[in-house]
């Protein structure tokens, strides 16, 4: 368990989830969407794919909130409005 309570990605997805919430409206194109990718067995990873016009400036407020969980993050840039970061927990 990391210092900050985060053991699992679902706690992880559950509190990017909590956090960036009005980013993530049931009736509307959701800005941000969140996937626990298990393909891997040794590194399952948390996607969270950011979309819109403010996709840079949201990944870096996501991916702050992300390493003050003690998550390890990676960007893919697909777009300027297109970004998905991989966060991993030890």
């Amino acid at each position: 368990m990391t210092t900050n309570g985060v053991d699992s990605l679902d706690d992880l997805a559950a509190k990017v989830d909590d956090e960036f919430a009005s980013h993530r409206g049931s009736d509307e194109f959701k800005t941000i969407s969140l996937v626990i990718d298990t393909s891997s067995s040794e590194r399952p990873t948390l996607i969270v794919h950011v979309d819109g016009k403010e996709a840079e400036s949201l990944a870096d407020e996501i991916e702050v909130f992300l390493t003050e969980l003690d998550a390890f993050t990676q960007r893919e840039y697909h777009s300027e409005t297109d970004i998905r970061l991989l966060a991993t927990i030890d």
